[in-house]
């Protein structure tokens, strides 16, 4: 099966997706936690430190309660990038959990080179309010064409000014081993020959896993490392990276209003048009 606009209203049933302790820990390590020094962010990294009970990253919702919906089964993978992801909290994150997540897709856009496939889940308490809404786009190469809406931009403009912070972390040479831990076992991200035939030289790092360390800078640099304050994030994916690459992200508050790029260790944007709303 194509992809094309009939793919839109498709929906998931809904799934119960649970997590621990253990999970959000591993999250934690797998996006960057405690490498600059293992000692700064023990409450997010352990459980047992005395005055600091654990508490969770915003970001680790994308993980721990999406809900997918099932694509065509004879796409190829290799062809696959993700493009943007979004998301909006209601509550903080605790670190054991249970909630129901559904899916759908709301959006097929013919992009020329491709097809950006765009999906949005909420996920609800055991009583029906809503924790988490979760958006997420994918771009799938050579899939466009089939005469599609293009789809509308959303306006964007780098503040002129100088940033407010910019904070940079180095990734790990395994950090892609590590991330996949989470969950997502693409081989893109570990398969030498698969990252071969999408025409990666070596496996590149998840686009969520740079997703993570700019969560954590916005995180520390604006809302004063408190995840009550954090309520929404999105960006753009621009630009893959490899494990071992270093990570830049520039930060421009107004307000509540975040604005921010992530930037690779040559200056190349990785992650643009970012938007994060912090109380």
């Amino acid at each position: 099966m194509p992809i094309d606009a009939s793919l839109v209203g498709r929906t998931s049933e809904p799934i119960t997706r649970t997590w621990t302790s253990a999970d959000a820990l591993l999250y934690a390590l797998a996006v960057g936690a405690g490498q600059e020094d293992p000692l700064t962010e023990l409450q997010f990294t352990t459980e047992n430190t005395e005055g600091l009970p654990q508490q969770v990253l915003p970001t680790f919702c994308n993980v721990a309660m999406g809900g997918g919906v099932a694509l065509p089964g004879d796409l190829d993978l290799t062809k696959m990038l993700h493009a943007e992801q979004a998301f909006e909290l209601m509550d903080t994150i605790p670190p054991d959990g249970e909630a129901e997540a559904t899916g759908e897709i709301v959006g097929v856009y013919d992009k020329g080179s491709g097809a950006l496939v765009v999906s949005e889940s909420v996920a609800r308490d055991s009583a029906g309010g809503p924790l988490a809404k979760i958006r997420t786009s994918l771009f799938f190469r050579g899939y466009g064409g089939f005469g599609g809406e293009r789809g509308t931009g959303v306006t964007w403009e780098r503040p002129t000014g100088a940033p407010d912070h910019v904070v940079t972390y180095a990734t790990r040479p395994d950090q892609a081993l590590l991330y996949r831990l989470t969950g997502d076992r693409n081989p893109l991200h570990s398969d030498p020959s698969f990252s071969g035939r999408g025409g990666f030289p070596r496996p590149i790092l998840h686009g969520m896993c740079t997703y993570g360390f700019t969560g954590r800078a916005l995180l520390h640099a604006v809302a004063g490392s408190d995840p009550k304050r954090f309520r929404a994030m999105s960006g753009r994916f621009t630009k893959p990276i490899f494990p071992g690459q270093t990570l830049t992200v520039s930060i421009w508050t107004d307000g509540s209003d975040v604005r921010f790029q992530t930037t690779d260790d040559t200056g190349a944007v990785v992650i643009d048009h970012g938007t994060a709303v912090i109380v």
